[in-house]
């Protein structure tokens, strides 16, 4: 075990530079780049842009560099924890992500909880009641989960909010905290505006997690091992908890190496149609500017905790289950 996560974390650094060049070769592959796009929105506008200013911005961060130059250092910023400068919000990035890091760490943390609690305990009972009216009840359910979009959901519950309360459930906050620093008074409106967005986003999660866990238990519960547990008289909760639940739930480990970028990026289009301040809206606000600096950065953070999630979900693996060597080779 020490030797695989030795080797797999030696792996990561070739792989985040390989990323990283992949990232950078991107955002640089649209013609221009974000002055130019600046520029003709303001001529599109009927304003004039200050070209003195953005010579200087251009000069200062070296954008009449060569591309290999400016890949360096950026790269070599990223390692002294210096995201670089957005041009499209004219600060620092690590002052733009500001609160929206922590309120999207907040928001997908709860869902992530929302999700397994709903989805653990109905996907169970759903593989142990196979075809009864509850299985076919709860399959329907989820089958509405997961066809109805995210952002039709939450489009749905703004209408009915509005009309049946009188209330409007947009942003994640009143409207007095908005561009306020983090407080106790701050944060308790945030966890009061909260369940809205969780249920919302959530649903289509919970509705795929239990028709994952109910296929994958079925089949576990039909092998061999668990007919001859049955044959000898063991008691079925027995039976169900002692071997086929815990291979069922492997996928539920798997996902880690999905959820961590998942808590940074968000549902960005659901995020945009309740007003939400997460990093979601910002990410695309930023590949859409050209913002290289803002977008690189979110980027190459989602790598790296995808990196970092899937390490720990091969580490978990093999914990939970004894079928899964990461030692490699054959075993006699």
């Amino acid at each position: 075990m020490v030797s695989y996560v030795i080797r797999r974390t030696l792996i990561m650094v070739p792989t985040l530079i390989f990323i990283s060049m992949l990232v950078f070769a991107i955002i640089e592959l649209p013609p221009g780049d974000y002055f130019e796009s600046y520029v003709q929105e303001l001529r599109v506008l009927g304003e004039s842009a200050d070209l003195q200013e953005i010579e200087e911005l251009k000069a200062r961060y070296g954008f009449d560099n060569p591309l290999p130059i400016r890949y360096l250092h950026w790269a070599w910023g990223l390692l002294q924890g210096d995201f670089g400068y957005s041009f499209d919000y004219r600060m620092p990035v690590n002052d733009v992500v500001g609160d929206r890091l922590y309120l999207t760490i907040i928001v997908s943390f709860f869902t992530i909880i929302f999700t397994w609690i709903v989805a653990f305990p109905i996907g169970l009972y759903s593989a142990t009641h196979q075809y009864s009216w509850g299985d076919y009840g709860l399959t329907f359910l989820g089958l509405l989960g997961i066809a109805i979009p995210q952002f039709m959901l939450a489009i749905i519950m703004m209408y009915f909010a509005n009309i049946w309360f009188g209330t409007s459930i947009g942003s994640l906050m009143d409207a007095e905290f908005v561009g306020e620093p983090m407080s106790w008074p701050k944060f308790w409106s945030v966890v009061e505006h909260m369940w809205i967005p969780v249920v919302i986003i959530g649903t289509g999660g919970t509705a795929a997690m239990i028709r994952r866990l109910r296929a994958n238990l079925l089949d576990e519960l039909r092998k061999q091992y668990v007919v001859t547990a049955r044959a000898k008289g063991l008691s079925p909760r027995r039976v169900v908890w002692k071997y086929p639940l815990r291979m069922a739930l492997n996928f539920f480990i798997a996902d880690i190496g999905s959820l961590l970028p998942a808590i940074i990026s968000g549902a960005e289009i659901t995020a945009i149609v309740l007003s939400l301040e997460t990093t979601g809206p910002m990410l695309i606000r930023a590949l859409q500017a050209q913002d290289m600096y803002l977008a690189g950065s979110f980027l190459m953070f989602l790598a790296f905790l995808t990196v970092i999630g899937v390490l720990i979900s091969d580490i978990a693996l093999g914990i939970l289950d004894p079928r899964i060597r990461l030692d490699g080779g054959s075993r006699k």
